[in-house]
């Protein structure tokens, strides 16, 4: 059988997207002012308080170790199906199918919950200004303004996303320099960087907090079809998207570790009605004016800017499956004129509204419940691929011949593989405590979802192996 989406024009738009833009669409799933004010105050809280900017450094250390072997097997792999594909050259179909549908049902949670959250978010910020709708409302209208992004041709959603992301960093920018010009709130300690601080309180619960802002930075190579000059642009933006948020948070977050009084970080939050509005009092306290509202509705667009990153994610995602022919052909094609994975694009479109809106209509919390219960699936997707991604490095150069160290090739994977199958057991173990669904059906139900998904993705491609051995052998090649 031959393979009907392998012609030029079912190709993704090449030489599009050049270092910078492929930057800021990884950046922007990262969505640093989500992270600043959503993640970072309740990690602090609940978390290891002073010690999270050593966690963050910490974080960006082990990224960079899984980053070196990434970059290097990006040198050989040029697919959009990103970590399908490194498991394809190295560990074979069947993972690699595994990997597929345990990287479609995490992105898509990621992308579920993402909406729920930017529309309780949004409810409180619009109604500031006299605006009132429903969360729902803003959701569905986020998923649609995005839908039509990821329907056009790619480049117009990284100029869209560049925008908004840059906004964000001025936004936290701003205010982390209004702190460091006024020393703090006794002083400009640094102590907060040794053991410690670090081993201060739950290390672990910091870490997944930590870890979510770096969810995203292994999609460069998503882009790998559409970058031009992918064998410098995609290695370099790995690093690059690495060094931006990593330091990011650990200048961030120090800062706002500083802005209160010393010992008083926890007790400062916990008084807080929301935790998650720990940065809008330090925007008011440091800087004033119209800045917190402004940061408000920066809030919302950095959700936006994330929503349309994972959405181009899934896309091609599905574009790759229908391509290698795990699902239908017809998400293997491309739109004639945007050359855009339209058909993924539109279904994960579709896929958005049907949950928002049965959340909706079952009266379920957008944040509480949408947010906290089905992203928490989506990082434990994510830590499970980053742990057999760092496998497939190690195997595939065990077998091919590269001039990279050993170093590269397997003591970092090696190191960064064996934390993310560590994570990835913890959050699975206490998925019900970490997202409040213990001792219900949903605390066993929903962590349960990301192996059922691999098993199903194994015996899809064990189906393809039967009914094209051809294309079963093309899994994962250079498009």
């Amino acid at each position: 059988m031959t393979n009907p989406t392998s012609s030029a024009q079912n190709q993704l738009r090449r030489n599009s997207l050049g270092l910078i833009a492929v930057t800021f669409m990884v950046v922007s799933a990262a969505a640093p002012l989500t992270g600043v004010a959503g993640a970072v105050p309740i990690a602090m809280l609940i978390g290891n308080g002073a010690g999270v900017p050593a966690t963050f450094l910490f974080m960006t250390l082990i990224m960079l170790a899984f980053a070196a072997g990434y970059v290097a097997m990006s040198r050989h792999v040029k697919n959009a199906g990103a970590f399908y594909a490194y498991a394809a050259r190295a560990l074979g179909g069947r993972a690699a199918g595994a990997v597929s549908m345990i990287a479609l049902l995490s992105y898509n949670c990621m992308q579920f919950g993402l909406a729920g959250l930017l529309g309780g978010i949004a409810t409180g910020v619009f109604a500031d200004l006299g605006i009132v709708q429903p969360w729902w409302v803003w959701s569905l209208l986020a998923i649609l303004l995005v839908g039509v992004l990821g329907y056009r041709q790619v480049d117009l959603s990284a100029r869209v996303l560049i925008v908004l992301v840059v906004l964000e960093y001025l936004i936290v920018l701003l205010v982390d320099f209004a702190i460091l010009g006024a020393g703090g709130a006794e002083g400009l300690s640094l102590n907060l960087f040794d053991a410690d601080a670090l081993f201060s309180g739950s290390l672990t619960a910091s870490i997944l907090f930590c870890l979510g802002s770096f969810i995203g930075i292994e999609a460069t190579t998503i882009y790998a079809e559409e970058a031009r000059d992918a064998d410098r642009t995609i290695p370099r933006a790995t690093y690059l998207s690495v060094l931006l948020i990593g330091l990011f948070f650990v200048f961030t977050t120090w800062l706002m570790v500083v802005a209160a009084p010393a010992g008083k970080l926890q007790d400062t939050i916990g008084a807080l009605p929301d935790p998650t509005g720990y940065f809008f009092e330090l925007a008011g306290q440091y800087v004033g004016g119209p800045v917190p509202m402004i940061a408000g509705l920066l809030l919302v667009s950095s959700l936006f800017a994330a929503l349309s990153a994972f959405h181009n994610y899934i896309a091609r995602y599905t574009y790759v499956a229908g391509r290698e022919g795990l699902l239908p052909a017809a998400f293997g094609r491309t739109h004639d004129r945007h050359q855009s994975p339209h058909a993924g694009s539109l279904l994960q479109t579709g896929l958005s509204i049907i949950v928002v809106a049965l959340f909706a209509l079952l009266g379920l919390d957008p944040i509480g419940n949408l947010f906290a219960w089905i992203a928490q699936i989506a990082v434990m997707g994510v830590l499970g691929m980053l742990a057999i991604t760092c496998l497939s490095v190690i195997v595939f150069f065990g077998k091919t011949p590269d001039p990279a160290s050993a170093l590269v090739k397997l003591v970092l994977p090696g190191a960064a593989g064996i934390i993310m199958a560590l994570l990835f057991g913890y959050v699975f173990l206490n998925f019900g405590d970490l997202t409040g669904t213990a001792g219900g059906w949903l605390g066993w139900a929903l962590p349960a979802l990301v192996p059922v998904s691999g098993l199903l993705g194994w015996m899809m491609a064990g189906a393809l192996a039967n009914r094209d051995p051809a294309a079963f052998a093309r899994m994962g090649q250079n498009a």
